[in-house]
C-alpha cells in the first residue's frame, strides 16, 4: 500500500446518515435503476436491485427489453419493471423513470447491443455504478473520451477486469493502490478493486482501504452474484445522495458486515437480507 492510502471506518456518523426520518418520503430517497441484461440473464441485475432497495432507495426499477419483463416479473414485487426496445430507446426509457442513479453491467453481456445500451447509459447525467461486463466492454472500446466516465461515477472491476482496463500499469506494478489509483485517473471516477483489501480511489488522488481481515466469514462472498449485490448497494447509497466515494467506502463495509452476520454458508441472495439485522445493531 502506498503511504496515502487510508483505512475506512464506519463512524457513528456514517451509520447516522443510514438511516430514514419519519417525516420524509420515499422520494427522498432517490430512485436507482438497474439496466438488465438480455432474456434469460437478468438474475445479476434482480441481486443488484435488491441490493439497492435494501440499503434504502426510495424506489428502484429495473430496466430491460420487453422480452425480458415476464422474466423479472415472476421475481420481483417492490422493485418496478420498466421495458425498452422498439420504438422506446433505453434513452427515453431513462427518461420516464427520471433516475437518481443508474447500475449497468452485471450480466449485460459483450454483443453490440450490449454496447449500445452502455452508451446510452453513459449519457445520463446522474451518477452511474459500471461494473462486470460495462467494465470489459470499456476496455475493449478503447474510446474513454466517446463514451466519458465522470467523478460522480463508480467502477467496480475485480482483478481480471481491471487488468484489462489498464494492462499498461500492470506490466510496471503490482502495488493494487497504486493500480487502482491509475484507474481512477484514466477512467476520470472513483474506482473500487476488489479483493481481500478492497481499494477505493478517486480521481483527485483520495484513496482508502476497506479489509476484510477483521471479518472471519468475509471467504463466504466468493460466492456467484456477491459482486452485483455490492454494485446494488453503491447504486443505491449514490441515489439516496451518497458521494461515489462514500458510497464505494459504505457499500464494500455493509457488504462485509453482512456476510459476518450470516456466516457460514451464505449466497448472494442472502447479503441484502442481512441489511437490517447489521442496520439494527450498529444503530
Amino acid at each position: 500500500m502506498t503511504e496515502d492510502t487510508q483505512n475506512f471506518e464506519m463512524t457513528p456518523h456514517r451509520w447516522d446518515q443510514l438511516q430514514k426520518s419519519g417525516g420524509r418520503h420515499k422520494h427522498d430517497y432517490g430512485h436507482a435503476v438497474v439496466v438488465s441484461g438480455p432474456f434469460g440473464n437478468g438474475g445479476a441485475a434482480r441481486l443488484a436491485a435488491r441490493g439497492a432497495l435494501r440499503i434504502g432507495a426510495g424506489l428502484v426499477s429495473v430496466a430491460c427489453t420487453r422480452d425480458a419483463v415476464g422474466e423479472h416479473a415472476a421475481h420481483l414485487n417492490a422493485i418496478m419493471i420498466k421495458s425498452f426496445g422498439g420504438e422506446t430507446s433505453i434513452t427515453a426509457c431513462f427518461a420516464m423513470l427520471r433516475p437518481s442513479s443508474i447500475c449497468i453491467g452485471p450480466n449485460l453481456g459483450l454483443d453490440d447491443a450490449a454496447q449500445d445500451k452502455l452508451a446510452q447509459t453513459l449519457t445520463q447525467t446522474c451518477p452511474i455504478c459500471v461494473d462486470a461486463d460495462a467494465i470489459t466492454l470499456l476496455s475493449a472500446m478503447g474510446r474513454m473520451r466517446a463514451f466519458a466516465l465522470k467523478p460522480l461515477d463508480v467502477m467496480t472491476p475485480h482483478e481480471g477486469e481491471l487488468r484489462r482496463f489498464i494492462p499498461d500499469v500492470y506490466a510496471q506494478t503490482t502495488c493494487r493502490a497504486t493500480l487502482a489509483k491509475a484507474a481512477a485517473t484514466k477512467a476520470n471516477c472513483v474506482v473500487l478493486f476488489k479483493g481481500v483489501d478492497t481499494i477505493i480511489a478517486a480521481p483527485s488522488g483520495e484513496c482508502h482501504v476497506v479489509s476484510s481481515g477483521l471479518f472471519r466469514h468475509a471467504g463466504w462472498l466468493a460466492t456467484a452474484g456477491s459482486g452485483d449485490v455490492l454494485s446494488g448497494f453503491i447504486t443505491g447509497l449514490l441515489a439516496r445522495g451518497h458521494s461515489a466515494i462514500d458510497a464505494a467506502c459504505i457499500g464494500t463495509a455493509l457488504h462485509l458486515r453482512c456476510a459476518e452476520a450470516f456466516g457460514l454458508g451464505l449466497i448472494a441472495e442472502d447479503i441484502p437480507e442481512m441489511v437490517p439485522a447489521v442496520m439494527a445493531k450498529m444503530a
